[in-house]
């Protein structure tokens, strides 16, 4: 099958280019620069030049393919509304390309403010639906091409996605712990994140993609709830730092806008994933990559 995919030299989206081409799939990944083909190439990706501004290559690159994984997307936190509105004209022109082709269109999703204090589950809808809101509501606007004849998929990543070589919300929280002298949490660190390790990920999204149905929510969470205070006293371990409480009213001055969401209890279940698609993570937890140096 030949497969385009969107972030294909991103953290999440270089693991699921490597597992797709292991599995005899053809991969065609977006790129932006001459740098990105190339390193695309050495993977043995061919490489298609567009971007996320330029909704035109991503329709011509959704037409020559057989599927579509769409992984990218600008995480550009002082203009997050901007950001989710390019998303969603970005999404939209793949599914106008692909309506009525059957095909599989698998769009990058998150667990993070789904339902807090609870853990979400395959059967939440995203409250996200306008062009305003979190991600553009692209979630909600793929899912309804259900019935015009394109088969959706949410992939809904943990917050944290994580392995050697991640820069994503624990390397951030790495890097405030060396700046502050300790590893903080919020309050009494019972918030939780779920977790999944980059590799599990990657596997389950190949799964996906052969076997989710349509408008399937999948969910990458091998962990359903790693505790905020668990997360900064293995950080604070390895770096030689003391795992500190930062009370609330003080969270977002020593967090900055990570607070935000740090100190959301945000578990999520991926026991209808597991059930549906085989998926059974085998890769080390968050807090053994932590132990491990993931984040030296």
């Amino acid at each position: 099958m030949r497969v385009f995919v969107t972030g294909a030299s991103g953290w999440i989206g270089s693991a699921v280019t490597d597992e797709l081409v292991a599995h005899g799939h053809d991969v065609l990944g977006l790129a932006r620069s001459d740098a990105s083909a190339a390193a695309l190439e050495k993977r043995n990706v061919t490489a298609h030049r567009g971007s996320l501004d330029d909704p035109d290559s991503l329709a011509a690159g959704a037409e020559a393919a057989d599927a579509v994984i769409h992984l990218a997307f600008k995480h550009d936190f002082s203009d997050y509304a901007g950001a989710g509105r390019a998303e969603r004209a970005a999404v939209q022109r793949m599914l106008d390309a692909m309506e009525g082709s059957g095909r599989p269109f698998l769009l990058a999703s998150g667990l993070a403010h789904l339902t807090p204090g609870r853990s979400a589950t395959e059967d939440d809808a995203s409250p996200h639906c306008t062009a305003d809101s979190v991600r553009g509501g692209s979630e909600n606007l793929a899912l309804s091409y259900a019935d015009r004849g394109v088969r959706p998929v949410a992939l809904r990543f943990a917050p944290t996605v994580h392995g050697t070589g991640d820069h994503g919300f624990v390397s951030v929280l790495a890097d405030i712990a060396r700046t502050r002298g300790a590893a903080g949490y919020i309050g009494d660190g019972s918030s939780r994140w779920a977790a999944v390790h980059v590799a599990d990920a990657a596997r389950l999204v190949r799964l996906a993609l052969d076997a989710a149905p349509p408008g399937f929510r999948v969910h990458a969470a091998a962990e359903e709830g790693v505790p905020s205070r668990d997360i900064a006293a293995a950080l604070g371990d390895f770096l030689g730092l003391p795992a500190v409480s930062v009370p609330p009213e003080e969270a977002a001055e020593h967090f900055g806008w990570i607070s935000h969401f740090f100190g959301a209890d945000q578990p999520a279940s991926s026991a209808r994933t597991r059930d549906l698609l085989g998926w059974t993570p085998t890769g080390p937890t968050l807090l053994d990559d932590i132990a491990a140096g993931a984040y030296k």
